[in-house]
């Protein structure tokens, strides 16, 4: 199933302030690869979903992901792995990060900016970071465990 959101649409998601579900604690360790965590907009009218995957092997790889209507990703940082080949053929390496773009979905791939992502090994900087950048005002509650 595919859903194609306009850009300004997708834009409006994207920006718009992202409060947790509840109150749920959730576990942030070591032997954990994924995580999905609902997310809601801070007027409740739309859903989000923060995924959180780490690799079981490689543990300096791994991918945030903010999706809005259960699939449409929004944003995407993938850090600790291979390249990303765009569609114009444009080769980015990791970290990078993938943003909605119309017609596309998350298909493109940029540079990180270094001010924005300060440092992708730090994953519970990185954590915090990419809930900045997606604009989660109210984040939802962790137990960090072995997670850093």
């Amino acid at each position: 199933m595919s859903i194609d959101l306009s850009q300004h649409e997708a834009d409006l998601l994207f920006h718009m302030a992202k409060v947790r579900e509840d109150e749920h604690e959730w576990e942030l360790s070591a032997g954990q690869t994924r995580i999905e965590i609902p997310l809601l907009s801070d007027d409740k009218s739309e859903k989000f979903i923060l995924d959180i995957r780490r690799h079981r092997l490689n543990l300096l790889k791994g991918t945030l992901q903010n999706r809005a209507r259960g699939c449409i990703i929004l944003a995407r940082l993938d850090y600790g792995g291979a390249p990303h080949r765009n569609p114009d053929d444009q080769e980015i390496p990791s970290p990078h990060l993938h943003v909605y773009k119309e017609g596309y979905g998350d298909k493109w791939a940029h540079p990180i900016d270094p001010h924005m992502f300060s440092d992708t090994e730090d994953h519970w900087k990185t954590l915090n970071e990419f809930l900045e950048y997606c604009n989660v005002t109210e984040p939802p509650r962790f137990k960090r465990g072995l997670f850093t």
